[in-house]
């Protein structure tokens, strides 16, 4: 018995084949599932790299975001035509979006409210299913000068050296820092952990002439700043 084999991106029509249709139309002119399809280069039997694209991105409901924090043991699992080595490009992919969102936030930002800093770190932190903790360097005219990841936890958190914190503000010639750490719980309140290193760094602060102007708790949807409470 015959059997038609639609797993290669060579067997389709011309007009269904995501290469040529982005050398022809441009990488705009591409829906996800054709951009995955280009990663995974072919589906299964029974479907094509696009139809299966399409079963990946719907079983996620069509959310890069839920997609990337997808493990590659998952993948595999879940879709027949999904090997280690195309999860592996899937994974890659959105990841390197992800972090192109978060530079190009960053670079020579001037901050001037909390939410600038939460604008430039929910990218790069704010999804993430474990804590992070960052700190931004600003100029005198509260400019980004760089920034450094500090440590990273588990889900319950993580662990912040203030030697550490102030040897990178020193090395930068920071003239202020703000703290930002994420909450993958989903919670904004401080935790009393939260509270007192912010109180401690404020004062180690004081004594190197290098301010503490905010600690931002960062979630996907929201943030809380300290500044903006009244706490620093």
């Amino acid at each position: 018995m015959h059997k038609t084999e639609k797993n290669s991106i060579k067997q389709w029509a011309e007009d269904d084949r995501p290469r040529e249709k982005m050398l022809l139309k441009g990488k705009e002119a591409l829906s996800d599932a054709e951009l995955i399809a280009i990663l995974i280069g072919s589906g299964n039997r029974k479907e094509t790299a696009v139809d299966l694209s399409k079963r990946v991105l719907k079983e996620y409901e069509n959310n890069l975001k839920d997609l990337g924090r997808a493990s590659i043991k998952e993948l595999t699992r879940k879709f027949s035509g999904i090997g280690e080595a195309k999860a592996i490009s899937i994974l890659a992919a959105i990841e390197l979006g992800r972090r192109r969102g978060a530079e190009e936030s960053v670079k020579r930002k001037q901050v001037t409210t909390s939410k600038d800093v939460f604008e430039v770190f929910k990218a790069k932190i704010g999804d993430l299913p474990y804590e992070e903790f960052w700190i931004v360097h600003l100029s005198r005219a509260n400019k980004v000068i760089g920034y450094d990841m500090i440590s990273r936890g588990g889900v319950a958190g993580t662990v912040a050296d203030a030697k550490l914190i102030f040897k990178k503000a020193l090395e930068n010639v920071s003239s202020s820092i703000i703290l930002c750490h994420n909450h993958p719980s989903g919670n904004l309140r401080p935790s009393s952990q939260d509270i007192a290193l912010t109180k401690k760094l404020i004062e180690a602060g004081k004594v190197l002439d290098i301010a503490v102007l905010d600690h931002l708790i960062i979630t996907e949807s929201g943030y809380f700043s300290f500044a903006d409470e009244g706490q620093i």
